[in-house]
């Protein structure tokens, strides 16, 4: 990225600008823009490069837009090289690219693999329990919750239930689907008063009927039991081999085949489940449920697996069992996973340890803002490990608020509200920070667009971050463009690492905005106006002002200088007879010179509505020392108008402060029908102090003023006279 080229049109109020930054031999740029010039729109525009989206002009959508910003290949910059930093954005949070802030990337990648085969054996297994169980939940969650207190102890319930799975002979429950029975309405119904009634009375007759079984024993030997041991005698060839079974009852029965074992078992369980009083029992339960219209999926169910009906009484044992059958149909996966976790357990500890030792770029940049920037608290890692492992994708800050010796730990909610509008600007930086090294990490080539960052700052927080745009400008990946409408914010960046001639100004005319080269940004008067006092008429005037104050500072107001230099700024009874060979003399005196000018006898006020009117045709720009002349001819108008209409030649004279206002005050006291001349006057009060009373160290008001306005007020106070 060597130059970036823009050529706009109706971009968010910019109607046209078209310029180049040439960063070939610089990393940085500054441009200073007035309020409503091309600041905001300007990193807007750059902000839909980074969002992938088109610009437009929002108050007239109607314009056809143009957006051109390309490089010295003529290729459209891409979106990831763009990062715009806006001056303030509270909802903004480190992304989750600041997890590659590392210092051991190969750490992550060990612990990365080390799972991937256990992500796959996992995926495996419940992928098999949702065929098993036809269910459409969560599973882990479901089978964390039903063994342990927790939804997120996946593992440390696979590994509890371990030996009873392996000692479980096979799975009675595993065609038990699992949505019909654990649904959360039947649940809640089974929980209810009269169904817990009924079903304990159900099991009652039931127990007491299996107690009276010639074969069936309560816990011992049911008939689940008995259809096991049929089919494990007959899947082994017992009755092939020629054994035989002997059931002990009042009379010894021998079994030679599977046939008669199970014919034997269906005989036992159907006197037992077609007992009258049972199903009485079972009836009552069957009407309770038809009562609930959201259980019938599981009434259905029930009314032909009786058999579970014992099992209702207990529901969190009766799930533990039935997730115990899932898995016991599903074995080998299931011990193909715990091998597979286990065997990784012993080296995962030691990775984990390892990293927690390790020191991350995270806590370089929390270092950094903690040591640069002044805030009432302090910032830690809340889950570096986690982060650094991969298990979260996202850094969690931890904040400690404090107030001389007292402190306490608060979330960011509590923080914000908390903090100053200064303060949370500062917090802000920090994400600008992480946003930053991540790109540094990455190599990635970006074209940093820097809107304001600094504005409304307190001057130690302001250096602070001018320092950091500084330590930007020395990595190679990175170009900036800063943008900024605070003039000493400005100054100060060009005076530590932005080079004089990358500085630009912008201007806003009807057709576009302008940028042009800087010019007044360290001491205008001295490196510029002074020089040229002799040689270029505007800035002898614009120098007026500025004499005035050295006189004033370094020997007082009631200097002669200096009292003829304020007829020169307020209309006083000599401001019409101050010749430029006057002038010139002040100007010898305080600087010990000897200059004289071509048109020495031509008096002062002649010379600045001269150039006044030369203002007036001049080109749309900066115009620096235009808005000066300009804002002195206005005033001197005004008031040699307001003077000659009040006509009281004692009361002017008895102004020592503040001419404007109190002629004006007067003004609108004797003549307050002329209500647009006072409109107009009052707009002189208003528009022309900051551009006159300006100095060499803070002169931001006549930068941040268009010319243009000088100019129409200008002729509308010489249409008053």
């Amino acid at each position: 990225m060597k130059t970036v080229t823009i050529d706009l049109e109706n971009c968010y109020g910019i109607r046209k600008l078209q310029t180049t930054f040439d960063f070939s031999k610089t990393k940085a740029c500054a441009i200073y823009a007035p309020n409503g010039s091309m600041k905001s729109s300007l990193a807007q525009t750059f902000q839909d490069i980074a969002d992938g989206v088109a610009s437009k002009d929002r108050i007239f959508p109607a314009r056809a837009s143009q957006r051109v910003i390309r490089d010295e290949t003529g290729t459209d910059l891409p979106n990831e090289s763009v990062l715009v930093v806006r001056p303030y954005d509270e909802a903004m949070k480190n992304s989750a690219k600041t997890s590659t802030l590392l210092v051991n990337p190969a750490l992550r990648k060990e612990y990365e693999t080390l799972h991937a085969e256990i992500d796959i054996a996992k995926g495996a297994l419940l992928k098999a329990l949702k065929e098993q169980s036809g269910s459409k939940k969560d599973l882990e969650k479901e089978l964390s919750s039903t063994f342990t207190a927790r939804e997120d102890q996946f593992y440390i319930a696979l590994n509890r239930i371990k030996d009873e799975v392996e000692a479980q002979p096979d799975a009675p429950l595993a065609g038990v689907p699992y949505d019909v029975i654990f649904d959360d309405k039947v649940l809640g119904f089974l929980a209810t008063k009269d169904f817990k009634t009924a079903i304990e009375e159900y099991i009652k007759k039931y127990n007491e009927l299996l107690a009276a079984s010639t074969y069936f024993k309560k816990g011992t030997f049911n008939y689940y039991n008995a259809t096991t041991v049929a089919k494990q005698l007959a899947d082994n060839g017992f009755f092939e081999a020629k054994h035989t079974v002997n059931l002990n009852a009042d009379a010894k029965l021998e079994i030679n085949s599977q046939k008669e074992l199970e014919d034997l078992i269906a005989k036992e369980k159907d006197a037992i489940s077609n007992d009258k009083d049972l199903k009485k029992k079972f009836a009552e339960i069957d009407k309770l449920i038809q009562k609930n219209a959201t259980v019938r999926d599981f009434e259905a169910y029930l009314s032909s697996h009786e058999e579970l009906l014992v099992r209702l009484s207990n529901m969190p044992a009766f799930k533990q069992e039935v997730w115990k059958s899932y898995i016991k149909a599903r074995f080998e996966l299931y011990q193909d996973l715990l091998a597979k976790h286990q065997a990784a357990e012993a080296r995962r500890k030691q990775i984990e340890d390892q990293a927690a030792k390790e020191r991350t770029q995270w806590e370089e940049v929390i270092d950094m803002f903690n040591d640069r920037f002044f805030v009432p608290f302090k910032l830690e890692a809340t889950n570096r490990l986690p982060v650094i492992l991969g298990q979260e994708p996202m850094l969690s800050l931890g904040f400690t608020f404090q107030d001389g010796a007292d402190t306490a730990s608060v979330d960011r909610t509590a923080l914000m509200q908390a903090l100053s509008t200064g303060e949370k600007k500062a917090f802000y930086v920090l994400n600008i920070l992480f946003e930053v090294e991540v790109r540094k990490k990455t190599h990635q080539e970006t074209l940093i667009i820097v809107d304001d960052i600094a504005d409304s700052f307190d001057y130690k927080n302001k250096y602070a971050i001018i320092q950091y745009l500084m330590e930007i400008a020395e990595d190679p990946h990175f170009k900036q463009i800063i943008l900024t409408h605070n003039f000493d914010f400005y100054r100060t960046i060009q005076s530590r690492f932005v080079k004089y001639s990358d500085c630009y100004m912008a201007s806003k005319s009807a057709t576009g905005v302008l940028l042009e080269p800087a010019s007044g940004i360290q001491n205008v008067f001295v490196k510029d106006w002074k020089p040229s006092f002799s040689t270029e008429p505007k800035k002898k005037i614009a120098c007026i002002p500025f004499m005035r104050n050295l006189i004033e500072y370094t020997r007082d107001a009631t200097d002669v200088s200096f009292l003829r230099l304020t007829s020169l700024l307020h209309w006083k009874v000599d401001s019409a007879q101050i010749t430029i060979s006057d002038l010139d003399d002040i100007y010898n005196d305080l600087f010990s010179q000897n200059i004289t000018s071509a048109n020495s006898a031509a008096t002062v006020i002649s010379l600045i509505e001269h150039e006044a009117g030369e203002c007036l045709k001049a080109a749309d720009g900066i115009n620096f020392e235009n808005k000066i002349v300009l804002a002195i001819a206005i005033r001197l108008v005004a008031e040699q108008f307001m003077v000659t209409k009040i006509n009281d030649p004692a009361f002017v004279a008895g102004i020592d402060s503040n001419q404007t206002t109190r002629l004006l005050r007067k003004f609108r006291e004797s003549f307050n029908a002329e209500v647009a001349t006072i409109n107009v006057l009052q707009r002189v009060a208003l528009m022309t102090p900051e551009n006159i009373h300006l100095n060499s160290f803070m002169y931001e008001p006549i930068l941040d003023m268009s010319d243009g306005h000088l100019r129409k007020l200008y002729g509308e106070v010489k249409a008053l006279v």
